[in-house]
């Protein structure tokens, strides 16, 4: 599959902080990509500096092959959807539309007034008096109507309440089905993205931790609850990335497949074998996944886990 972006080495850092380390990965034409991680992993800054808007340290990017950076052939066929996004103090949504429709050559008019009235957005009112969904929104119909070659959508979505989340989903399928074009989405809301996504990466600490295709990571790993000499001997020679125990009860998030014979021993054993989320694969993955019962792969899903692990003590009541 041919690639719209390839990045090599990259390395960001402002003073003693790194923001990105040794960065290397590449956007692959027509995908929608989810670009995951934790708050501060370097998501934002990564698509800040593939769109030309910040400078990496050291390290290349190549976006259709050239220097995105003062690249009037490259920028012209990239939109940058940004939470923070600011706007002159007089503008409108009416105003931000028609800017971006002179921009922009492939702008969808139609499809701008389709998703105005989906998310009922006030297009007279001035940009800064807006609520913080409906700035979202304007974000939102910028990325998807202008369909340039490439859209980041760095957490669109916030201040959106749940329908109009859902919103933005149905249509950017839908309008990615009609028009395929590289989709990077950056989001911390992973189980509800999960479906949209052809491709994960996922930054932690300013690293890649996971690039693969979602196909491939989904169903990577399992839940494992019950005694602990069974999920013990279970995970023997596994990658565990997460493991909890309460008395003689263990909860494992363990690496690879399991077989019919495994899953009929385990059951034989009162072990409960659940999939796991795409957000809790993720999660329990940075860090290295943490077995040692604490930090972040201990955090990633402890609501689940604990739970199961009460059930599991208590005879599966649920």
């Amino acid at each position: 599959m041919t690639s719209v972006i390839e990045v090599e080495h990259l390395t960001k850092r402002y003073g003693a902080a790194t923001a990105l380390d040794d960065v290397s990965l590449s956007l692959a034409e027509n995908t929608v990509h989810g670009l995951l991680g934790r708050n501060g992993a370097g998501k934002t800054t990564l698509m800040s500096i593939l769109t030309a808007q910040n400078f990496p340290t050291s390290g290349t990017v190549r976006v259709f092959g050239e220097d995105p950076y003062e690249n009037a052939r490259v920028l012209g066929r990239l939109c940058f959807v940004r939470e923070n996004q600011k706007y002159p103090d007089h503008f409108k949504p009416v105003h931000a539309f028609r800017a971006a429709s002179y921009w922009y050559p492939n702008w969808d008019q139609r499809l701008a007034e389709r998703l105005v009235s989906d998310f009922q957005l006030p297009t007279d009112r001035l940009i800064k008096k807006l609520s913080r969904g409906q700035l979202s929104a304007v974000g939102i119909i910028l990325g998807m109507a202008a369909r340039p070659d490439v859209t980041f959508f760095d957490e669109p979505y916030l201040g959106l309440d749940a329908v109009a989340r859902q919103v933005f989903y149905d249509r950017l399928l839908e309008d990615y089905s009609d028009h395929p074009r590289t989709i990077v989405l950056s989001s911390h809301l992973i189980d509800e993205v999960a479906n949209l996504l052809e491709r994960v990466i996922v930054l932690d600490k300013g690293r890649v931790v996971m690039d693969a295709a979602a196909d491939d990571v989904r169903g990577l790993a399992v839940s494992v609850v019950g005694d602990a000499a069974a999920v013990a001997a279970f995970a023997t020679g596994r990658e565990v990335l997460r493991r909890q125990s309460l008395g003689n009860v263990t909860s494992a998030v363990v690496k690879g497949r399991v077989s019919e014979a495994d899953r009929a021993r385990l059951a034989g054993s009162g072990v409960e074998v659940t999939p796991v989320s795409l957000q809790q694969l993720i999660v329990s993955s940075a860090d290295g996944g943490l077995d040692q019962g604490g930090g972040v792969g201990a955090v990633a899903g402890s609501r689940r886990g604990d739970a199961s692990v009460a059930r599991a003590r208590n005879g599966g009541a649920r």
